[in-house]
């Protein structure tokens, strides 16, 4: 499993390259000042980063018990990104309509609009973490799983 160290790393760089690519970006679609959007983004952020370390943390663990290993395959990284996503829907979501002083529902399809970025980012940035940095005992679990 990852240490600590990585984990703090893995979540750092993931909120601050999106925060790079989902401020202005949502600034344009969702026609909000880039302050505002900026101010959604960064308390979204900082929410999802305690939310990315307990969960991958949680995943992994839970993975490790029933499988042995930490080795993603394509489908359960769809199905870790998913999750994630639909987690940090709930939590955002109030928070969001209140801070915009909009309803619940225009909150809604804003948080599923950034969900649906996050989880293409989250799926792409998380194997190209996993390539970048990848944990010894995956060499071993690939190959087996390649015998397989």
């Amino acid at each position: 499993m990852r240490s600590p160290l990585d984990r703090l790393r893995h979540a750092l760089s993931f909120e601050i390259i999106a925060l790079l690519i989902v401020v202005p970006l949502g600034a344009l679609i969702f026609g909000i000042s880039l302050h505002d959007t900026g101010v959604v983004a960064l308390v979204s952020a900082t929410l999802a980063t305690l939310w990315n370390l307990a969960y991958n943390y949680l995943f992994d663990l839970g993975l490790k018990r029933l499988t042995g290993s930490t080795w993603k395959t394509t489908p359960l990284r769809l199905v870790h990104a998913v999750l994630f996503e639909v987690g940090l829907l709930f939590v955002l979501m109030p928070f969001i309509a209140w801070y915009l002083d909009i309803s619940l529902w225009h909150a809604f399809v804003m948080d599923v609009s950034f969900a649906a970025f996050y989880m293409v980012y989250a799926f792409a940035f998380n194997w190209a973490y996993d390539r970048l940095f990848p944990l010894p005992e995956w060499h071993h679990d690939s190959a087996a799983n390649k015998a397989l």
